[in-house]
């Protein structure tokens, strides 16, 4: 080691930064495909809200589990685990082909995103832990390096979309295995590494007592979202889903030795489940929403854009943490702030250039939340180890699928028909679902047909081809080729999209509120501060 640092601890982060490099294109591929899967296979809004709600929900699995074993299995047996899994995922996935029965189709591209995620929070049960284990001193920095990555893969992975889907109408199978190709290489770049333990796992610390952090307070805010997972998973009633919620929380309680747990990280708990709404249950819908608004490579760039200026962000946490004065609760707070601007900008775009403004405020909001979060708890929270931040990682990203991303496809839904219905009932009773649609306690709502929607979109994107060709382009005059009742239809979905945006954009507002507070709490006792395992002992 030198200066405390591992020998090889620059090439175990640049190998976490290719794992979760590879979790960002699978995750950008499978985003800009959802309107592939909808025409193809007749999904609404919601249903692929579902499917890519999975993407995230089986990532609580493999992070929590992940992280409560890794010192004792060893970061080299979890990433082999890690990349096995991204590979069944693959072929599940590729079971899903037209002329199957719907709900065989569902099954087949649900289970996969789910074993996809399930990988993917493996690998950051290896990752996150892993790095602030290597670098004590700076972990906000090298954290945000390291989930640079996570940016990196959807840049590129949105470019793959834009050239591969909407120039060249490439399957949708050859665009999600490329994904594969990353995670050869982060495979590599792991094999035959030596592994550091955790402070914790240094200090002799067993599982019971690197959760007496966490406590029934923490706990219940993990089993509260498992219980949710397998309600919506196995239809499961509600007498049901509160008997695992509360078995698990009593399993919680006993290893700790009915620990109540730090009000603290119960707070950075509940914040971080509003991260995985916000940021990535966004991220998951946002090419569809710009892409119905302006158009589908339009949508694609600045996608790509937003990703971009995220991954160069990340690699300026060290220069706002010292040079600006921000501290880690200061930069969150700022974020905050900055996503609810964004997000109601990106609600009233309009043209490229000011989705272009809007999409980078949005950017550079979502930048510093994922990393920073988990460096506050690694900070304040040294004896809960590779535990706590794994547990908040799968809490952010089981909110993200089973709130986030369902929620947005639900708003949309809703919204939409809403509109049309009072702008047109005649369209509306046309082009109405058959079955309504629910999300958790809101009221039912009936959607619009997915495929007479799509049919809509299809001959708007026909339009807008041939406009293009004949060297005219413009969203009005495309418009102009669809019937009046399309019209309208094309109308509302557009109104459904701004008005999810909108509110969604509560969700960032309530956690610069609750940032603000942290930022007081910390103010009044005298600044944060990194705390260590020797700085809790007597």
């Amino acid at each position: 080691m030198e200066n405390g640092i591992a020998s090889n601890a620059k090439r175990l982060l640049w190998a976490g930064f290719l794992a979760i490099f590879a979790a960002g294109i699978g995750f950008a591929i499978r985003g800009g495909i959802f309107d592939n899967w909808g025409r193809e296979f007749n999904f609404t809004a919601t249903e692929l809200g579902m499917i890519g709600g999975a993407g995230f929900t089986g990532f609580c699995f493999g992070i929590i589990i992940g992280g409560i074993v890794v010192d004792k299995v060893g970061y080299g047996k979890l990433v082999v685990v890690a990349f096995l899994l991204h590979i069944i995922s693959a072929f599940v996935t590729f079971g899903a082909s037209e002329g199957m029965d719907k709900t065989k189709v569902y099954q087949f591209l649900f289970w996969g995103m789910f074993i996809f995620a399930v990988a993917n929070g493996t690998l950051e049960a290896v990752a996150n832990p892993l790095i602030a284990t290597l670098f004590p001193k700076n972990r906000t920095h090298y954290l945000n390096i390291l989930h640079a990555s996570w940016p990196g893969g959807l840049v590129v992975g949105g470019l793959m979309g834009w050239i591969l889907d909407d120039h060249y109408l490439m399957s949708w199978k050859v665009q999600l295995s490329l994904f594969l190709l990353p995670t050869i290489l982060y495979g590599i770049m792991f094999f035959g590494q030596k592994f550091p333990k955790s402070e914790a796992a240094q200090s002799g610390l067993g599982i019971g007592d690197m959760l007496k952090d966490v406590g029934i307070l923490g706990g219940a805010v993990a089993c509260t979202l498992l219980a949710l997972f397998f309600k919506g998973t196995f239809g499961l009633d509600n007498t049901i889903t509160i008997v695992i919620g509360l078995g698990l929380l009593g399993v919680v309680a006993f290893a700790t030795r009915f620990s109540f747990g730090a009000v603290l990280l119960f707070v950075l708990f509940i914040l971080h489940a509003m991260v995985g709404a916000v940021e990535l249950g966004t991220d998951g819908w946002i090419q569809n929403i710009t892409g119905n608004i302006l158009t589908s490579p339009e949508s694609k760039v600045l996608f790509v854009f937003t990703s971009l200026t995220m991954f160069l962000l990340r690699f300026c946490a060290h220069f706002i943490e010292t040079k600006l004065g921000l501290k880690p609760i200061g930069i969150l707070l700022v974020s905050s702030v900055l996503g609810f601007v964004g997000l109601n900008m990106v609600s009233s775009v309009n043209s490229f250039g000011y989705a272009l403004l809007a999409l980078t405020v949005y950017g550079i909001a979502k930048t510093f939340f994922w990393p920073t979060m988990l460096a506050v708890a690694s900070d304040r929270f040294p004896r809960s180890g590779a535990v706590a931040i794994s547990i908040m990682g799968g809490i952010g990203m089981m909110s993200a699928g089973l709130i986030g991303s369902p929620g947005l496809g639900y708003a949309k839904d809703r919204f939409s028909s809403e509109d049309l219905q009072k702008t047109n009932p005649a369209a509306f009773a046309e082009y109405k679902a058959a079955k309504p649609t629910t999300f958790l306690f809101f009221a039912e709502a009936t959607p619009l047909d997915p495929k007479k929607l799509g049919d809509v979109q299809t001959k708007l994107n026909a339009a807008r081809a041939e406009l293009t060709k004949a060297g005219t382009n413009g969203t009005w005059s495309a418009s102009s080729k669809l019937t009046p009742t399309e019209q309208a239809v094309h109308a509302s979905s557009i109104m459904g999209d701004r008005n999810t945006l909108k509110a969604d954009s509560f969700i960032p507002a309530i956690m610069a509120a609750i940032y603000l507070g942290l930022f007081l709490y910390f103010k009044a006792i005298g600044g944060y501060k990194v705390i260590t395992i020797k700085d809790l002992k007597p």
